[in-house]
């Protein structure tokens, strides 16, 4: 799964990366977590540019009757999401970008779960390929939610974890934004591992285990738990 990434790129360097306006409000993230509200990049209505939202972490389908209290389908199954009642609709014609640039897993280990940040080698940002929806109490106000889709691990991720984000490369943007393209194989075949020696992962320190920390330490390269070769 992802459940905790990172968004530390100044809102020029997004908008230069995702051809976007420079996002009103963002600041540096060192500790997203789900049911926060996370940037997403959509296809934008009229021109067929693309714009940027904040949306809330974790999909709550259209015909939903309730927000769930908790955090659920924050992440969607990058094999199974086109045919999964919560998520087909947005599968078909509501997909979006997340920005990222990097994210953390947890490693099962003898002295207990050492987290670990993925990131690219530039640590430049990246897109997670994301679902959205969006859901309305009769006449309210619209919450529009997202869930990021998950594929099997790459090489340099087999030893951390069994899932990891599908990160697209910029080649595929365009399709992945483009509600037109409607054909389940041609999107599905964009979702796979990101290149594994494109990326490196390093031990960080358990500071970033409490959703309360969102600072620079949870950045911080830690020694493991146990000497363990990436």
């Amino acid at each position: 799964m992802c459940g905790r990434f990172t968004l530390t790129s100044p809102a020029q360097v997004i908008a230069d990366a995702f051809g976007v306006e420079p996002p009103t409000g963002l600041e540096a993230r060192y500790n997203i977590c789900p049911s926060q509200a996370v940037l997403a990049v959509r296809k934008a209505k009229g021109d067929g540019g693309r714009s940027a939202a904040f949306l809330h972490w974790g999909l709550v389908p259209h015909w939903m009757k309730e927000p769930p209290k908790d955090a659920r389908m924050i992440n969607a199954r990058a094999e199974t999401a086109a045919d999964k009642p919560a998520f087909r609709d947005s599968f078909k014609s509501k997909r979006c970008l997340v920005p990222a640039d990097g994210f953390f897993e947890w490693r099962k280990e003898s002295g207990g779960k050492q987290p670990y940040l993925i990131r690219w080698k530039t640590a430049e940002p990246f897109a997670i390929a994301g679902l959205w929806a969006s859901w309305r109490r009769d006449d309210g106000p619209r919450l529009e939610s997202c869930a990021l889709l998950t594929t099997t691990p790459n090489e340099l991720m087999e030893p951390i974890h069994d899932r990891m984000p599908v990160i697209l490369p910029r080649e595929a943007w365009d399709r992945w934004l483009d509600p037109g393209v409607a054909e389940v194989e041609r999107l599905k075949e964009l979702l796979v591992p990101a290149p594994a020696d494109a990326m490196e992962a390093f031990p960080v320190s358990t500071h970033v285990n409490s959703p309360k920390n969102d600072d620079p330490k949870c950045l911080e390269r830690e020694a493991p738990l146990t000497l363990f070769d990436l």
